[in-house]
């Protein structure tokens, strides 16, 4: 089976900036923003950005397009004896890690989105919409479900 190729330089890019972006970001950055400053805050975090963010997409990309494998084999590819074959664990780690994450934010979206639909935060003071949200985690059977539903959207698109 050959290994799928994005077909354009923007396609690329598209997908750069959303890994890049995160939801994380678009989530607190906004938040974070206001509570620590403002244009303070936001030289800090662009030369964080420079710092890190830079160098380490710099070598993601490097290794994947030496080794043209998943994350998981790369490293091992590319060093098949010595400690860079521990990185692979490392990096598969880490994508646990975000998709953990990401799965339980996009089921409070999701549940969100539906007591919006709903009319549910109709006339609600700030308060009021607060209370529902730590009603919301308070929930656990809710929790679990909203997040195996992404999962199941998320194995549907993959299927697909």
């Amino acid at each position: 089976m050959s290994r799928e190729r994005l077909s354009s330089r923007l396609g690329f890019v598209l997908l750069a900036a959303g890994c890049a972006i995160g939801l994380g970001n678009i989530w607190r950055f906004p938040w974070m923003v206001g509570q620590y400053g403002g244009a303070t805050f936001i030289l800090i975090y662009l030369a964080f950005v420079a710092l890190f963010g830079i160098p380490i997409m710099t070598m993601e990309f490097a290794v994947g397009r030496a080794a043209s494998l998943s994350a998981a084999k790369a490293f091992g590819h590319l060093k098949p004896q010595g400690q860079w074959r521990q990185w692979s664990k490392a990096t598969v780690f880490g994508n646990y890690l975000l998709m953990w994450f990401y799965t339980v934010i996009t089921g409070w979206m999701f549940a969100y989105f539906v007591k919006f639909a709903r009319g549910t935060f109709n006339g609600m003071s700030p308060d009021q919409v607060g209370a529902t949200f730590g009603g919301h985690l308070g929930s656990p059977g809710a929790l679990v479900g909203w997040m195996l539903f992404v999962v199941a959207i998320g194995f549907l698109i993959c299927a697909g």
